[in-house]
């Protein structure tokens, strides 16, 4: 029992959790946002319910408006995780460059020290 209780207080395991519950309600936010869009669009084409919009029998109206949802998320995720994650892994690799360099100067030291 303890051996459960250490697995599932491991910090990954709650970080997971939490990350499925925002990542719930984002996908609620998501989809009223969407359907904010398809509203608008539907009131530029005199259409009241655009998500049943059909063209030649065939629901394009649903498509479209997941191709919505689906571009919202991309964009969010990728403005919102993946360029801030670039930038610190950039400032990272600076910094360990910078801590190379530094450690190179302290060798260079030690060596023109033991040469005296």
């Amino acid at each position: 029992m303890k051996g459960f209780k250490e697995f599932l207080l491991q910090g990954n395991l709650i970080e997971l959790a939490v990350a499925f519950i925002i990542g719930t309600a984002f996908a609620e936010v998501v989809s009223t946002f969407a359907g904010i869009i398809t509203d608008l669009i539907g009131l530029v084409f005199s259409v009241d319910a655009f998500s049943s919009t059909a063209i030649a029998g065939v629901n394009v109206g649903a498509f479209i408006t997941a191709l919505i949802m689906f571009f919202i998320t991309a964009a969010v995720l990728y403005f919102g995780v993946v360029t801030p994650y670039q930038k610190y892994k950039k400032m990272r690799g600076l910094e360990e460059s910078a801590e190379k360099s530094e450690a190179d100067l302290l060798v260079e030291i030690r060596d023109l020290l033991a040469g005296r």
